[in-house]
């Protein structure tokens, strides 16, 4: 879309506490209204909807979804909000959309220019400040649903990098990924496919590839292994092998996340103490078959500097597999 655009109005100006201002909590989690993120990236409500309306395949439900005329109501009151502020009058004609976070960030591949460029760089600025403060907050210390919380704040951080890996292939928005993603910005990442990328969407990529079956060698597992598999898709089966040396992962963290994600299909076995690098191996002996050597576990993933290769003859590493689906299971401590 380019900057000279129909209906344009000024954008605002991004500062944290303007941001928390925009930020509701709406069914359980914190939205930002269309009509507020119209403003930042300096549309009208309507034009801003025809926007996200031109690309409606990428907003599924967890991504926007409609205010109910209570929930509006209950905003109202609240916060003193005229919700419809195209409207004449305080009556809101239309039912308000709002945006969760991870719409937020799917926005951000799709309002195109120099202005939304902008605009997108200082939200994720802005998130990331709010969000670091979040994690330095004494009082979140011992608290007994701690380990809910760290899962959550790792599943958003994920979300974070899986929307940018999406955005370093639009050559529109190429200077907002690099101001994330380059080394001296102290940003973790990882060199995948020819390319520098957060470590978190290298990997949310080559779990996403999977349709059957995602085999993981790692010895060296922990929660953020785990936290890694929201981006595989539905109905594929994941077994991770590993001695999970030092006993680094534990139990009550693996039900931690079953809790938080019942779907996930998930197995463990031992790898028989022979294996010192990773692998991630997807869709082994179908046509989508790929395997990936992987430099460091993917907990640790982006630490430092490490690299991901795919393999080029499948075939070669097809005792090794054979030999991992013979291993006992894995029991956690």
């Amino acid at each position: 879309m380019s900057e000279n655009r129909p209906n344009e109005l000024v954008p605002s100006e991004i500062t944290v506490e303007s941001l928390k201002a925009k930020i509701y909590m709406i069914r359980g989690q914190k939205v930002m209204l269309a009509s507020d993120l119209a403003e930042i990236y300096g549309y009208t409500t309507k034009a801003f909807n025809q926007q996200v309306k031109n690309n409606i395949e990428k907003f599924e439900d967890d991504f926007r979804f409609q205010l109910t005329w209570d929930e509006v109501e209950e905003l109202s009151r609240s916060k003193n909000l005229t919700l419809n502020r195209e409207s004449r009058g305080s009556n809101v004609k239309y039912l308000p959309w709002c945006f969760t976070e991870s719409g937020v960030y799917m926005l951000m591949t799709v309002l195109k220019g120099n202005l939304a460029i902008r605009q997108s760089k200082a939200l994720i600025r802005a998130f990331k400040q709010m969000k670091d403060y979040l994690s330095q907050d004494p009082l979140l210390s011992g608290q007994p649903y701690i380990e809910k919380l760290s899962l959550q704040i790792d599943e958003n951080t994920r979300h974070i990098s899986e929307i940018k890996e999406k955005m370093i292939t639009r050559e529109d928005l190429t200077k907002v990924i690099q101001s994330f993603s380059l080394p001296d910005k102290g940003i973790e990442y990882v060199i995948y496919a020819g390319q520098t990328f957060e470590a978190d969407a290298a990997y949310a990529d080559i779990y996403s590839k999977a349709k059957k079956k995602l085999y993981i060698v790692d010895n060296y597992i922990g929660p953020k292994t785990l936290l890694m598999l929201k981006s595989v898709p539905a109905n594929v089966d994941i077994i991770i092998f590993s001695d999970n040396v030092r006993n680094i992962f534990r139990l009550s963290e693996f039900h931690a996340f079953e809790t938080e994600y019942p779907s996930i299909r998930l197995d463990f076995r031992h790898t028989g103490g022979k294996f010192h690098d990773r692998y991630i191996i997807i869709d082994y002996k179908c046509r989508s078959e790929k395997i990936f050597h992987c430099g460091a576990s993917s907990k640790d993933a982006g630490n430092k500097i490490t690299t991901i290769m795919q393999a080029d003859n499948t075939r070669l590493y097809y005792p090794m597999i054979e030999e991992l689906l013979l291993q006992p299971a894995l029991k956690l401590n």
